[in-house]
């Protein structure tokens, strides 16, 4: 199944690494000239690649025969019948333009997608908590429009009726735990879960989870537990305007093949054939392959001849640091030897186990 983050299919082979990569010292000195001396600097351009196997198809696009929660079948059925099929504020696939998903259906390749083709005005209750020795019991009240009226509570939270979040409903639970980081991070420096906290606390979204509530009703809980904390319970109905997508899929492949290639159009930054390097230089990509490799400036030939096969010339020419650092520079996707790796590269010190 596809997945968002590159760590899924990445291959580290700790017994070789720690075969290999105890020579990287070594190698990345044998490597470099006798003219290498950068005045006690120990700063180092370190390259790691991690390996994606040897078809992108595994990485990139969705077999809904596997399980997975986030897969919207009905959504699916929909575009390949050509039916119209909508979700509101949820968007379909979880996919936009520029990261589109990918689905396979009895051999042929889908591109999926969304577009907002409405709004829609509703009600959601909002949970936010407050620290019972950090506000001082002063309760912030909402109405319905989410305007707040600034009352205070006056009333005392008994640490000992307080719920234990594990107690509660599974949709609770989660909202508790959001909630909390937004708790935490009130009035103080540090950020919070971008896409989870909303409006200070966690929207309920999701029917069920409202249904099944135990926090939601009039009579619920005024305190709950959790993480050693007792927080006051504040439970407001706000108004949302929210976007309605219609689900979108476009036939792009009838053959495994051209998938390939069209995700080796999308994702493949750099490629090399083995016989483009030097004997010194693929020894380079292999240590890099098995823990990283790391070299001090000014590089050694065959660190740069890897460099300018990656692309990566901000590495190599005018101001090193400052020219890499000002970039985009430094990832992305590389065809080496019929296998895929992403790529990575950083500076750091020499001493630093990254």
């Amino acid at each position: 199944m596809h997945e968002r983050t590159p760590s899924r299919r990445r291959v580290l082979a700790g017994v070789v690494a720690a075969a290999i990569g105890a020579t990287a010292g070594c190698l990345g000195g044998s490597l470099r000239g006798d003219d290498t001396d950068d005045g006690g600097d120990d700063r180092v351009l370190r390259l790691t690649l991690d390996s994606v196997g040897e078809r992108l198809r595994d990485r990139f696009v969705d077999d809904p025969n596997e399980a997975d929660p986030t897969w919207d079948t009905a959504a699916f059925a929909a575009v390949r019948a050509g039916e119209t099929y909508t979700t509101q504020y949820r968007r379909p696939f979880f996919s936009t333009t520029d990261d589109p998903r990918f689905a396979v259906h009895d051999g042929t390749y889908y591109r999926l997608g969304s577009v907002v083709v409405d709004e829609a005005e509703t009600v959601r209750p909002v949970l936010r908590l407050f620290d019972t020795d950090a506000d001082g019991n002063t309760a912030e009240s909402r109405s319905a429009d989410g305007s707040g009226s600034g009352a205070e509570s006056g009333s005392t939270t008994d640490s000992d009726a307080a719920v234990e979040a594990d107690a509660l409903p599974s949709g609770d639970r989660r909202a508790v735990e959001i909630a909390h980081f937004a708790a935490r991070a009130r009035g103080t420096e540090g950020g919070v879960p971008i896409g989870l906290v909303e409006r200070g606390g966690y929207v309920y979204r999701r029917a069920d989870a409202v249904d099944a509530s135990a926090l939601l009703p009039d009579d619920g809980p005024e305190s709950v537990r959790f993480r050693d904390t007792v927080y006051r319970v504040e439970v407001s109905r706000e108004r949302f305007y929210e976007p309605v997508y219609r689900a979108t899929g476009t036939v792009v492949a009838e053959s495994p093949e051209r998938m390939e290639a069209i995700l080796r159009a999308r994702e493949v930054d750099a490629r090399i054939a083995e016989g483009d390097l030097s004997a010194d230089a693929r020894r380079v990509i292999e240590t890099a392959s098995h823990g990283g490799y790391e070299e001090a400036h000014p590089y050694s030939t065959a660190y740069r001849a890897v460099l300018r096969a990656l692309h990566e010339r901000p590495y190599l020419d005018g101001n090193i640091e400052s020219d890499a650092m000002g970039t985009e520079a430094g990832s992305g996707m590389l065809r080496y030897a019929g296998r895929y790796y992403e790529y990575r590269l950083r500076f750091g010190s020499a001493t630093d186990p990254r």
